[in-house]
């Protein structure tokens, strides 16, 4: 029967197959970071682990993939170490560290991972070092011996001048009354510690760095007969206060404390939750123009964005950073927090003064420069970040100014600083009509435009938006960069001078003496009305040098055969409307004539079959004009293309009498000279 009952479980687990055993669990980012530290320490012997330090410090880190090729930490330079892996010690005259460490109670495991200055004051105290080597289950985050020293001598001096209260009041709180192993250290949790109940902020983080009060475990899971010891790199203090109080308390965060009150966010800095504040102090207020810090003050919803962008939605750790990271607040756009040997910083800057104010609901950093989004920014204020400041100098000097600071909705279609490197445009009545047809009656996002769409300006035009594979134009002019939002206007920034449409093809044509010769030859083949109608057109212009480049006599017979001057006509239309900025490396266009024209684009050079355009995009309301310096002629037209055409006809006669042969069994053949013709016309 014992047998039989040492069986059952077995058979039972072989009958209901795989899915029936427990899964193990998933390994922790901690103890999946210390697997890589262990693979890439095992040719040094068993239970080795490979450990980051950061030359010219004491810091050490186990390694992840990525820092174990980058050899960085913060951007600081990194040496390979070979240690014991956490609970294994070396025997002498033995490869690697094949012992595991013998167990012993807390008291004593305190001095084998080297917090000796903990197991000191331990001893001063009259009642812990008893409760360390008795009976019982706790978990002890033990300060190192660096981070005693580090201490302020004032801080460090009142907790030994008494001992039995302030000290051991100081251990107690460093201490769980149960075995807490990492893979229990959840992200966003909180340990009750040995003192007054006290919570502890338990932070774990993707890159496998675990923190206690934002202070980093160094050695993690040494196991005792009565519980467990974790090293960290700092001595941690009691937290009570939310955020908001905290803001309430520091004297440098007088203007901050209004914000947030006129914000109402206060409901949310002291409620439940874990984020990270990035606290502008009085000084980093101070250094923004009045003028802007009052505007946005006075707009609530300018100073909730402002805000929002200083609150991350989870606490971020000083210690938890190695390397940059993308952190998104609270309005939905992301930080670049990154790190400079021991300094922090906020999209590359080092703009963070005291870092790591622990709060029951997460962390606070203090800044001395403000962060304002995009959101809160007028137009102004987005082109001076921005590589449109001379568009936005001649909407200045047009006096066009008050419509880039107040609160009328548009987008701004301000072409790049590379489109003026020759020089500006003299500022006149013209210029001013133009930047005006550079400013759209609505704010915008360019990713809701489609092709098609008819947008309205400020100057009374109407522009079209194209949609190519790689393009985003609106007329002749294409989106160069990623969109900036302010809080009423939208700047885009353009690769040229937008040129609004001014009249049909055919108005664009006559009025341009260049193109008298073709105007007179589409009047002959009697497409004046097709280039006049609506529609969406592309037109390769030949110029009157074009035409009069032509062989003696070719253009005088193609002007007298109105059938075949359309035919040639047409095959220089396009049925779409392509600009310059859509082209890409190959476009193959569809002819009104049937065929295909082969538009390409290098070195901002555009070709239309291997013919160079000597002027691009002179705009219509019915399409796009491009000059071109000679004549093109349609495939049929090519004596080259006639050949391949001739081959074709001739390759299908042969495979018919080839067809018809096999189908009527036939004991015809083809003759051999036919047969080798056909296969050379194959290939």
């Amino acid at each position: 029967m014992a047998l039989l009952g040492q069986l059952l479980p077995l058979a039972l687990a072989l009958a209901l197959g795989p899915a029936a055993t427990p899964a193990s669990p998933a390994k922790s980012p901690y103890q999946l970071v210390l697997q890589h530290s262990r693979l890439r320490g095992r040719q040094h012997g068993p239970n080795v682990c490979a450990v980051q330090k950061v030359i010219g410090t004491n810091k050490k880190y186990f390694t992840n993939c990525k820092q174990w090729y980058q050899r960085k930490i913060c951007g600081k330079s990194t040496v390979i170490s070979y240690e014991c892996c956490p609970g294994y010690e070396k025997v002498p005259g033995e490869k690697g560290c094949p012992a595991a460490l013998p167990l012993s109670n807390l008291y004593e495991t305190l001095g084998v991972v080297g917090a000796t200055t903990s197991q000191l004051y331990t001893d001063r105290t009259e009642k812990l070092r008893p409760e360390m080597e008795g009976p019982g289950s706790f978990t002890i985050f033990a300060p190192s011996n660096e981070a005693w020293a580090s201490l302020p001598a004032e801080v460090l001096d009142s907790l030994v001048s008494n001992v039995n209260i302030e000290l051991l009041n100081a251990l107690r709180y460093h201490m769980v009354d149960r075995r807490v192993l990492t893979d229990e250290l959840k992200h966003g949790m909180a340990l009750t510690s040995m003192y007054q109940n006290s919570n502890i902020q338990i932070h774990h983080y993707p890159n496998g760095i675990v923190t206690v009060n934002c202070a980093r475990l160094l050695k993690a899971d040494h196991h005792a007969t009565n519980g467990v010891v974790h090293l960290i790199d700092k001595v941690i203090s009691t937290i009570s206060n939310n955020i908001q109080q905290i803001i309430e308390i520091e004297d440098t965060f007088e203007t901050l404390r209004a914000a947030v009150a006129a914000s109402g966010l206060n409901t949310l800095l002291e409620g439940d939750g874990q984020y990270t504040l990035l606290a502008p102090t009085n000084e980093a207020f101070e250094k923004i123009p009045a003028e802007t810090l009052n505007r946005i003050l006075g707009d609530p919803e300018a100073l909730r964005d402002l805000l929002n962008n200083h609150i991350l939605k989870s606490a971020m750790c000083a210690e938890a950073i190695v390397a940059g990271l993308s952190l998104e607040t609270l309005g939905g756009t992301t930080l670049e927090v990154g790190c400079s040997g021991d300094m922090l910083t906020i999209d590359g800057k080092p703009i963070i003064s005291n870092k790591d104010v622990v709060a029951t609901n997460g962390v606070i950093h203090f800044i001395d420069e403000l962060l304002i989004p995009d959101s809160a920014k007028t137009l102004f204020e987005l082109a001076a970040e921005s590589d449109v400041s001379t568009a936005v100098d001649l909407f200045r000097q047009a006096g066009l100014g008050t419509h880039l600071s107040g609160t009328e909705r548009l987008t701004l279609l301000a072409p790049m600083n590379s489109v003026f490197k020759d020089g500006t445009p003299p500022i006149d009545a013209r210029l001013k009509n133009l930047l005006l047809n550079h400013m759209i009656k609505d704010q915008l996002a360019s990713k809701y435009l489609y092709h098609g769409q008819i947008l309205e300006t400020l100057g009374g035009k109407k522009l079209r938006v194209f949609v190519y594979r790689n393009s985003l134009c609106i007329e002749n002019s294409c989106i160069a960069a990623h969109d900036k939002r302010g809080r009423y206007g939208t700047l885009f920034t353009m690769d040229r001078v937008l040129t609004p449409p001014v009249g049909t093809v055919m108005d664009v044509l006559k009025g341009d003496s260049r193109f008298s010769m073709l105007v007179a030859a589409i009047q002959s083949a009697g497409l004046t009305e097709t280039l006049n109608r609506e529609g969406a057109y592309t037109v390769f212009a030949p110029t009157n040098e074009a035409f009069r480049a032509l062989p003696p006599g070719e253009l005088n017979k193609l002007l007298g055969n109105a059938k075949e001057l359309a035919n040639i006509l047409k095959y220089h239309v396009g049925d779409e409307i392509l600009v310059s900025g859509g082209i890409g490396a190959l476009v193959r266009l569809k002819s009104l004539q049937g065929d295909k024209l082969e538009v390409s684009s290098k070195n901002n050079v555009v070709n239309v079959n291997k013919e160079p355009v000597t002027e691009v995009d002179i705009m219509a309301t019915n399409g796009v004009v491009h000059a071109i310096s000679s004549v093109l002629q349609p495939p049929a037209n090519r004596p080259q293309e006639r050949g391949d055409e001739l081959a074709d006809s001739a390759l299908e006669i042969f495979r018919q009498a080839s067809a018809f042969s096999r189908a009527t069994q036939s004991s015809v053949k083809l003759a051999p000279v036919y047969q080798r013709l056909l296969e050379r016309m194959k290939h």
